[in-house]
């Protein structure tokens, strides 16, 4: 073979060898798509059928409970209370098992987790109640005596029977809708709060996502010479207002009182509340600023992600009344947010608590043997109603 026939036969060479790489490479990523994919779809099978016994079962053990309700209502929302921590133990399973985990920033909370507060909370996506549900796990009675704000569109996801069983309130966004819902959420927590024995309200004032209010917010503090926020948007009074009026102790010179034991606070007789105690501030980052929707949660095609939650708590008594100094105090606190939030996105941590120099966190740890004792019961419960039913619809046809 000549020296030019050498020559031809290396410059042809090349290419082969390049193709047979990009080929390995393009295998590769088509095996590891093939795999979430088929990983994706086994989570949604399971899902799917852990909802069809979860929820219906949970249904079914309320009606069967109904002598009880009116015998005694206590004990009733008791139980309740105690499967409605179970459901969302199952919803908090499906995170874990794909790695989503939570690590934990900031004041503790679980000191005050008998005591009734107010949650203010920044909103990014779906995931964020994901993220609470699991979070709020291990803070004794809290998920229990918990109720929720959520948009009206929830109702009508696969827990919006769950809560309106469990008396949430489902909120409808927009100027048409906003006086007339601020009324019907008064009315909602004179009616169910201290009926049911309500202890946590959580919501989220900035009243949509942040994706979706990030322009209007920014343009609106333009106009009004306010904050220019990016991480948060600035939030809306209304419901905050509401809450706190309706639930919060005798007001003092235009602040909300430290509560008095003995007085009975609420529509219900022989209930006695000091009324809300604190507020609760949670701050939720994401790494890399990537929020994580329910549908991740559902399918798991993200990488094992931690999420991490800060928290400050403020006592109820340092919480203004009157409208502007409200708005004043609760835009303050999403500046805050979002001076944590540039600080996480930046540094990977949230800085430290007022009054120390380092920042210290938590991870919040689920007990494995606790989540599979949650889905045992859950398809043990489902197959007891399947058959109970079965042998009923076999009596009586």
């Amino acid at each position: 073979m000549t020296s030019c026939e050498s020559r031809v036969d290396g410059i042809n060479s090349k290419p082969v060898w390049a193709g047979n790489n990009r080929m390995a490479s393009l295998l590769d990523e088509a095996g590891k798509l093939g795999w979430i994919l088929f990983k994706a779809l086994i989570r949604f099978a399971f899902m799917l059928l852990n909802n069809c016994v979860a929820i219906p079962s949970y249904c079914l053990y309320l009606i069967a409970l109904q002598p009880l309700r009116i015998m005694d209502s206590h004990t009733f929302w008791q139980i309740e209370g105690l499967m409605f921590k179970w459901l969302l133990a199952m919803v908090s399973s499906w995170g874990w098992v794909a790695g989503y985990t939570v690590t934990e920033w900031g004041d503790d909370v679980k000191p005050i987790s008998e005591e009734e507060a107010m949650v203010i909370v920044n909103h990014q996506a779906t995931g964020d109640v994901c993220t609470l549900m699991m979070c709020l796990q291990d803070k004794g009675m809290v998920v229990r005596k918990m109720m929720w704000l959520m948009d009206h569109v929830f109702k009508y996801t696969n827990f919006g029977l769950v809560s309106l069983i469990h008396g949430d309130f489902f909120i409808r966004q927009g100027k048409a809708h906003r006086d007339k819902q601020l009324v019907y959420l008064k009315d909602h927590l004179d009616r169910f709060y201290y009926s049911r024995e309500r202890k946590w309200i959580v919501l989220f004032p900035e009243g949509g996502f942040l994706r979706k209010r990030r322009e209007t917010s920014q343009a609106f503090a333009k106009k009004n010479e306010l904050p220019h926020l990016t991480h948060v948007t600035l939030p809306r009074l209304g419901a905050t207002q509401v809450i706190l009026k309706t639930l919060g102790p005798q007001q003092e010179n235009g602040t909300l009182g430290a509560g008095d034991a003995s007085a009975t606070t609420g529509p219900t007789v022989g209930s006695k509340s000091r009324g809300l105690q604190w507020v609760v501030d949670v701050t939720i980052g994401y790494p890399k600023a990537r929020p994580m929707d329910i549908q991740t949660w559902i399918f798991g095609y993200r990488q094992p992600t931690v999420t991490h939650v800060h928290y400050r708590i403020y006592p109820i008594k340092d919480v203004p009344m009157e409208t502007e100094a409200l708005t004043d105090w609760l835009y303050q606190r999403f500046v805050e947010k979002e001076e944590l939030l540039a600080h996480f996105y930046k540094t990977g941590a949230f800085p430290p608590v007022h009054g120390q120099t380092e920042a210290v966190s938590r991870p919040m740890i689920l007990d494995p043997m606790w989540l599979c004792a949650v889905q045992t019961g859950a398809f043990a419960s489902g197959y007891m109603w399947y058959s109970l039913l079965q042998h009923a619809y076999c009596w009586f046809f």
